[in-house]
């Protein structure tokens, strides 16, 4: 049966504990924990009623899982009955208690067939499932910008060679980008939690793809720089928001002398696609513009943003983004070189009405 693990689950009184990750409703609260009592969901009473945040979030979607969600959702989106990817994948995510090192495409086929007929609901799908709601609001903090709609700039033909005159067509699909440009090579391995020591002793709360000095760095989603500058531990660096606040995506140890995009500043409005910086090896120093990593490569990272008080301290939440990067392959942004200032810019004209929007409202 499809929700085996979901609706045996349910059998159960009390507590309720997920082998992979170890998930646990505790009696006495309506805050969810592990089994080491770490609050995962906290509800906090107070006189203006309840407030409810995600405290942890471990990310084990594989690429295989997203790539077939995403071909669902743009396959279905001008049908009657559409589907959304992340509520595909958090329905499955429930079924699988988070660990879809279980996952078969037919698990998810089956799921889809049932939704795109009409014969049912999301919702009436999960209306037992007691994790739907916590996969739910945790999968769409990750996921919840990268498939939209969105405007690519067509050449008009009919025009002289040199008119920079063109038309801009609306689609609908994938609108996230892998972080490295086109045609440069780079290599990777899934790092996340691997130990660092310089400093202090802590876990590496990214990724890192390994590559040549001076390859382009693309921004991943659409957002706003909201740190641009040294940091001792990521050297010269990169943070940009997304739109909605769930997402902070930092790319970090860029090149020496000209770590940035031409004009990039803090609050910069970058669109999905667009050459941000270049990757170099700064950083491991309280010393501004030093290279003291010993490898070229661009660390990548995602933070997830529930309530304010996690953007900071000991509260944060970051995950492993292995497999978006992986699932991300299929759209690298093409590239050009002036060779006059040397630097790169995206080839082919691209909107993100996310961006016109926010621009709008500030």
């Amino acid at each position: 049966m499809l929700c085996f693990f979901a609706v045996f689950s349910l059998c159960f009184a009390g507590s309720i504990l997920w082998k992979k990750n170890r998930y646990t409703e505790i009696e006495t609260g309506t805050d969810i924990k592990d089994a080491e009592g770490n609050v995962l969901y906290e509800t906090e009473s107070g006189s203006a009623g309840k407030k409810e945040y995600i405290k942890w979030v471990e990310f084990h979607v594989t690429k295989e899982a997203l790539q077939l969600a995403c071909e669902y959702d743009i396959e279905t989106h001008d049908t009657e009955h559409p589907i959304d990817w992340v509520e595909l994948l958090a329905y499955l995510a429930a079924c699988y208690g988070g660990d879809f090192c279980r996952f078969e495409p037919a698990d998810m086929n089956e799921a889809a067939e049932e939704l795109a007929s009409g014969k049912t609901t999301i919702d009436q799908m999960t209306r037992e499932m007691k994790y739907y709601a916590y996969y739910h609001e945790a999968y769409e903090a990750i996921l919840g910008g990268m498939i939209g709609e969105y405007q690519v700039q067509e050449k008009n033909e009919t025009v002289e060679k040199n008119d920079n005159k063109s038309t801009w067509k609306t689609e609908y699909g994938l609108k996230a980008f892998h972080p490295i440009a086109k045609g440069f090579p780079y290599s990777d391995y899934d790092d996340f939690g691997v130990s660092r020591s310089y400093g202090y002793r802590r876990n590496h709360l990214g990724h890192d793809m390994m590559g040549q000095v001076g390859t382009p760095v693309i921004a991943v989603e659409s957002g706003y720089v909201s740190e641009l500058g040294w940091n001792q531990y990521g050297g010269w660096r990169i943070g940009i928001n997304s739109f909605d606040g769930k997402r902070y995506y930092y790319y970090a140890h860029l090149r020496q002398n000209r770590p940035y995009a031409s004009g990039l500043e803090k609050g910069s409005v970058v669109q999905a696609g667009d050459v941000i910086g270049y990757m170099g090896r700064t950083g491991y120093s309280t010393k501004e513009n030093v290279n003291n990593i010993d490898q070229y490569h661009l660390h990548f990272g995602m933070q997830l943003i529930f309530d304010e008080s996690q953007r900071e301290g000991n509260n944060q939440i970051w995950i492993d983004v292995y497999p978006l990067v992986r699932f991300l392959y299929q759209n690298q942004s093409e590239t050009v070189r002036d060779d006059e200032t040397k630097e790169w810019s995206r080839m082919d004209g691209f909107r993100d009405p996310e961006a016109e929007r926010y621009e709008k409202e500030q």
